[in-house]
């Protein structure tokens, strides 16, 4: 498929973690800036994601919604980028890409909204107790150079992403392991451009708002 990517967002949502991705591709795209509010549930961006949220990205027919599904539909779309594992050697990148989509995420979430799961519910949930869930990651991030082993892939995109994101912002126990994870992740140059751009799109919008 030889079309660009374009990639729906907001500089302060998830789809920096798009952005950064496609600028590890390294190939063209294209960006449709989106307000949160009444531009995001808006019947022409809802026929691209019908829950009215970003990222989302289109390429060619195809439409793909949920950042963890972005990253890996792009690692698979763009194989000369190498940002996946050989199918054979999936196993990790797999399970940690969605270990952080789904209990590590949820973990999070409801520690930052003050959810307190009882005790004789927390079998239902996907994590069982913080610390464990925290160790599990540690001891992750520590076996090699990278989550899914000794090559960068979509999957550290998307978990140093989200324990930048956590430390920084939703009060996760700032480890060092985690630190000098994620600094060593974003030390990329393609991190810096798509920050970049992030920024500058930022500043503007800010601009544009004081101005109305």
């Amino acid at each position: 498929m030889t079309e660009d990517v374009i990639l729906y967002t907001h500089p302060m949502s998830r789809g920096r973690m798009v952005r950064w991705m496609l600028e590890e591709i390294g190939r063209p795209y294209t960006t449709e800036w989106l307000l949160y509010g009444p531009a995001m549930k808006d019947p022409a961006y809802r026929a691209i994601n019908p829950l009215g949220k970003v990222p989302a990205i289109r390429h060619g027919e195809t439409i793909v919604t949920e950042t963890p599904a972005i990253l890996a539909y792009l690692a698979d779309a763009f194989p000369q980028a190498g940002l996946a594992p050989e199918p054979s050697a999936r196993g990790s990148y797999y399970r940690w890409l969605f270990f952080t989509a789904g209990p590590v995420e949820s973990m999070v979430i409801n520690n930052a909204c003050g959810f307190v799961v009882p005790d004789e519910k927390r079998g239902m949930m996907g994590y069982i107790d913080q610390k464990d869930m925290l160790d599990v990651i540690e001891a992750a991030i520590t076996a090699g150079p990278f989550i899914a082993g000794d090559k960068f892939s979509a999957a550290d995109v998307y978990v140093a992403s989200h324990l930048g994101f956590q430390m920084n912002m939703l009060g996760m126990e700032k480890r060092q392991a985690f630190v000098d994870y994620t600094q060593r992740m974003t030390s990329r140059e393609a991190f810096a451009r798509a920050a970049a751009i992030d920024a500058k799109a930022l500043e503007e919008l800010k601009a544009h708002t004081k101005s109305d």
